[in-house]
């Protein structure tokens, strides 16, 4: 069952990503103040998405309602057991892409793309979803890496302890020194 945690890390693992507390078991998440999705105390969340999304989620989902501000659409609600995890991730991506500033839009779609071993002088060892992760927040150098701890990188949604290990390793070799 998809719940707040899946949410918590989905929205935040996008860069420039806040969480906020907008009232009693109520969370939001914005990037530069913009909401983009949130989850009320009535555990149903709601996606700040553009009008094609929004009819996407509508068509796919019987529960969902579309969200207006007045009389403006601005998204959908829908209850989060509703919505699998896979679904919940795209969606907030979806969401955040709609209002993130245009360069953190870019260099997220970018991250997309980037290959192991083809990113800065980051490690090949470390995998396409370390790689993504580091690059998804700007990250394309052992240099940036150094500037990070172990627990700041295993805070990224896809990068893993042996990533971190490797990503060690290549501080060492070059003569980096890691943080912490």
């Amino acid at each position: 069952m998809t719940s707040l945690a899946q949410l918590r890390r989905t929205a935040l693992s996008l860069p420039g990503t806040a969480e906020r507390s907008t009232g009693p078991g109520t969370k939001s998440f914005t990037v530069r103040d913009k909401r983009f999705a949130a989850l009320g105390k009535d555990g149903h969340v709601q996606l700040h998405l553009p009008a094609a999304d929004a009819d996407e989620v509508l068509a796919a989902h019987p529960t969902a309602e579309r969200l207006t501000r007045g009389t403006t659409p601005i998204g959908v609600r829908l209850p989060i057991g509703d919505i699998n995890g896979q679904q919940l991730n795209h969606w907030v991506r979806r969401a955040w892409l709609a209002h993130a500033p245009k360069r953190l839009a870019a260099q997220a779609q970018a991250a997309d793309t980037a290959a192991a071993g083809e990113v800065g002088d980051l490690p090949r060892a470390i995998g396409g979803p370390a790689t993504r992760a580091l690059a998804n927040v700007g990250i394309t150098t052992l240099a940036q890496v150094a500037e990070l701890s172990e627990a700041e990188l295993l805070a990224m949604h896809g990068v893993g302890p042996k990533a971190v290990r490797l990503l060690g390793e290549a501080l060492v070799a070059t003569g980096h020194r890691p943080k912490g």
